[in-house]
């Protein structure tokens, strides 16, 4: 079955991607959840021209992220936790802090968008790697440190 995806699923497509999916998945989930429409004639046309007026913006779009992902590469960002003895934390650092370090910053990011590379949980405190999806195409890393309170 083909849809038309209007908002990003993971491991699927994002918006406006037209995919291929099973029948009982994008009737019984993806369709009634509105995440995408069935792709039929008519749909597809629709779709076409709304791409195509969205094209010139999308390079702005692109062209914005871009920037911001070369400013986050030269930024290390700095986030506070309760340590104990050692540089021990007090629990973990996840996505939803760095959002909050990086909105303090002026960055309005989803937490979805932030990965910790390698997998690892931040318990210690020092200087560790993540990466941010801020466009489709543009994918920024930058380094935050966890520094106690």
């Amino acid at each position: 079955m083909e849809i038309i995806l209007k908002q990003d699923v993971k491991n699927l497509g994002y918006k406006d991607d037209v995919v291929n999916v099973r029948p009982g998945f994008g009737r019984n989930f993806l369709i009634p959840k509105g995440i995408a429409i069935a792709a039929d004639a008519t749909a597809k046309k629709i779709h076409a021209e709304n791409v195509k007026q969205r094209a010139h913006k999308e390079v702005k779009i692109k062209a914005e992220a871009e920037k911001n992902a070369a400013k986050l590469g030269e930024m290390i960002v700095k986030v506070g936790a309760k340590t104990g003895e050692n540089g021990k934390i007090f629990g973990s650092i996840t996505s939803v802090q760095l959002t909050e370090a990086l909105r303090k910053l002026g960055f309005e990011l989803d937490r979805r968008n932030i990965t910790i590379e390698n997998e690892e949980t931040v318990k210690t405190t020092g200087v560790y790697n993540a990466k941010v999806r801020l466009h489709k195409e543009v994918v920024a890393s930058f380094q935050f440190e966890v520094v106690p309170e």
